[in-house]
């Protein structure tokens, strides 16, 4: 079972766990923000997918809770802000969604998940130690799913040779985010902290090697070709 123990050292040195929980805090903050400058800008919500939205907001609680059962510090800062921008993220892509009854349902159902969680994880399972266990595989799983999610749209990328469906901005912040988890969890020597962040950084480095293949230029060169 990874280790409980909630930091290494006082320090805020460059590699310290207080260090890598700032980074961490900071690219929480960035990472949805051109998504919401669009919404803001085109009062729109034209080719922004709101699952994301749902399901990092959903996995921000879920790693709140497991911070708030481990008394790490860090993990609930982080994801007490995560969860909060992603909350106001959620309620300005409603407002500007013409498909209001199709995200309202999505919250909903994604609601009721969260409560049978905190009902199964709070009310079933008595010990302490094993609640923290399961928790944290829960929470490790998810955030697996979500990292490959993405993978999905491979295909696609590679068939119109075209990247317009991805974020730069968002890979390269999800790249740093999940370097800085995946260092925090290797210093608390927590496995089900380091070994899901992984992946974010595998699946980063391949849409980084996407945007080479199919650079966004690429697309305006053929724009006038179609007109």
């Amino acid at each position: 079972m990874p280790s409980q123990t909630r930091g290494v050292g006082p320090g805020w040195g460059v590699g310290s766990p207080q260090t890598c929980g700032g980074w961490e805090a900071f690219l929480t903050c960035l990472i949805p923000r051109t998504d919401l400058r669009q919404m803001f800008q085109t009062r729109s919500v034209e080719n922004i997918q709101f699952l994301p939205f749902l399901t990092t907001d959903v996995n921000n609680l879920s790693w709140l809770s497991y911070g708030c059962l481990k008394q790490d510090w860090t993990l609930i800062t982080v994801n007490t802000i995560g969860a909060a921008l992603q909350t106001l993220y959620i309620l300005v892509y409603f407002y500007f969604s013409p498909e209001k009854r199709r995200v309202l349902l999505q919250s909903v159902a994604l609601l009721g998940v969260l409560i049978l969680g905190y009902c199964y994880f709070n009310l079933l399972i008595p010990d302490v130690a094993v609640r923290l266990a399961r928790l944290g595989l829960f929470c490790s799983v998810f955030t697996i799913s979500m990292y490959l999610s993405p993978l999905a749209d491979l295909a696609k990328i590679i068939r119109t040779r075209s990247t317009r469906c991805l974020s730069f901005p968002l890979t390269v912040a999800t790249f740093l985010a999940s370097a800085s988890w995946t260092l925090y969890g290797f210093q608390l020597s927590d496995l089900y902290i380091m070994v899901p962040n992984i992946p974010g950084i595998v699946t980063s480095i391949l849409r980084f090697w996407l945007f080479w293949q199919f650079p966004p230029d690429q697309d305006k060169l053929y724009k006038p070709l179609q007109a």
